[in-house]
């Protein structure tokens, strides 16, 4: 039993000095690491705990006015602008505005803000400090609604140079007024403007200008819309004047567009053209074919109706005359002429055959024709028969007291491939055409087609 006990006790020692030995291990090699990051520190050292947090001081923030502006009671402060902007969101003809989202900079020099520095480098914070120091007051004229992007933090940039030179950028979305003229639309061009003022410093205080021209304008090459064509974009900039206050520096954006025709060729321009060339269908259908002519006339017309209003939907309603009102009334006004036209073709042959009738009744024993040749004169008559009348005399059709009356008949009915009738019909030509409802339709055929041509290579001409 003794020598049991002394063994456990032996095992025990071997445990503890194990132990021991790893213990001391763990902690020789933890002090290497702090020595190693020691000399890795020594190395890169941070200068926020070299300068012991106190940016202001370094900067002097306390110990100035930054509500006043740099060099108060001097000239004014130049402040340079540039502009880098990075999408153009949306352009709304209802509400006649646009939405941007651009990158604004200014630059000018507050030397309240110079510090010391061997290494000539500047340093950069974020917009925590621009609410301690002086900024420039730039809002945009004429925006509706506008806001500094915050995810995941204001996306706001401060950069400050040893010598006092500030460059301040900010990330922005505005939307803003744009005075549009749709005397052209669709076929037209829109030039818009974003426009950046000081609100409280005069031109005596604050000189607003673009920092380097038209090159202080840069655009993303992916800038892209779906109705529009950004041709160019260029700056420009002049003095604003307001009564109460004085003059101001205005710095101005613009952009110029070219809306695409395409998307309204397909959903406003050949549908109004395939209706009108539809309504010409009634032209060669049988004029006794009322129900047919009649549901094809009303289907034209209201089918032009519905174009009209879709348009006229999705726009401003302004108080002139638009590009594509002119073509889809005229085109309306075709398809409703077409529709007249089969009016005056029906009432036209109803009189006729009235005429016709009652003629037929008063001449039925003593004009001297045969039975079956005085079944012509009702309205089914054809050409081939009617023109069997030329072979008849005077003498054969009526007696001498009755022939003015006959000679009516006659002059209604003669064939127009005989050369001499016709010399004697040149004074009678708009009679035949009322009386022959046939001309009216071949004719229609002819002026309604070609009207409608010439009046689009003049319309296209004008406006495209």
């Amino acid at each position: 039993m003794p020598y049991f006990a002394k063994l456990l006790l032996l095992i025990f020692c071997l445990v503890l000095l194990v132990e021991s030995r790893k213990h001391r291990r763990r902690r020789w090699t933890s002090h290497l690491d702090v020595q190693r990051a020691s000399h890795i520190f020594k190395r890169n050292r941070d200068l926020t705990k070299a300068w012991k947090g106190k940016t202001e001081q370094l900067l002097r923030v306390n110990e100035h006015d930054f509500t006043m502006r740099p060099a108060f009671g001097g000239p004014a402060i130049p402040v340079g602008v540039d502009v880098q902007v990075e999408s153009l969101d949306s352009i709304s003809e209802v509400d006649m505005d646009f939405t941007m989202t651009l990158y604004l900079r200014h630059y000018w020099k507050d030397e309240r803000l110079s510090f010391p520095s061997t290494n000539n480098k500047s340093m950069t914070f974020d917009g925590r400090l621009v609410k301690k120091i002086w900024v420039p007051d730039v809002f945009f004229v004429h925006s509706k609604r506008s806001f500094i992007h915050d995810t995941t933090t204001d996306n706001i940039m401060l950069r400050v140079f040893p010598d006092g030179h500030v460059l301040y950028s900010m990330r922005v979305t505005v939307t803003a007024m744009c005075n549009m003229d749709f005397s052209h639309f669709p076929l037209d061009s829109q030039t818009c403007s974003l426009e950046l003022e000081s609100y409280a410093y005069t031109d005596e205080d604050l000189m607003l200008y673009w920092k380097n021209g038209n090159e202080s304008l840069k655009t993303d090459e992916k800038i892209s819309l779906s109705q529009f064509l950004i041709q160019k974009f260029h700056t420009t900039s002049r003095l604003a004047f307001y009564s109460s206050t004085g003059w101001y520096n205005r710095l101005y954006i613009n952009f110029t567009l070219r809306r695409h025709i395409f998307f309204f060729l397909l959903q406003t321009y050949f549908p109004a053209t395939l209706m009108v060339m539809l309504s010409w269908v009634s032209f060669w259908i049988d004029r006794r074919a009322v129900p047919a002519r009649v549901s094809l006339g009303i289907t034209t017309v209201l089918t032009m109706s519905t174009i009209i209003t879709g348009v006229n939907a999705s726009m401003p309603r302004v108080s002139y005359i638009k590009a594509v009102d002119i073509y889809l009334w005229v085109s309306f006004v075709f398809v409703f002429l077409s529709v007249l036209e089969y009016a005056a073709v029906n009432y036209l042959t109803t009189v006729q055959e009235r005429k016709e009738r009652k003629l037929r009744e008063r001449f039925s024993c003593s004009c001297g024709i045969p039975h079956s040749k005085t079944m012509m004169l009702d309205g089914n008559y054809s050409e081939s028969d009617a023109n069997s009348l030329a072979g008849y005399t005077r003498n054969q059709m009526a007696p001498e007291e009755e022939k003015p009356e006959k000679m009516v008949v006659h002059l209604a009915m003669s064939n127009e491939s005989n050369s001499s009738r016709k010399r004697g019909l040149k004074g009678h030509v708009g009679l035949r055409i009322i009386q022959n409802t046939h001309a009216i339709d071949k004719y229609s055929r002819l002026i309604f087609p070609g009207t409608y041509i010439f009046f689009n290579l003049i319309y296209w001409s004008v406006f495209s």
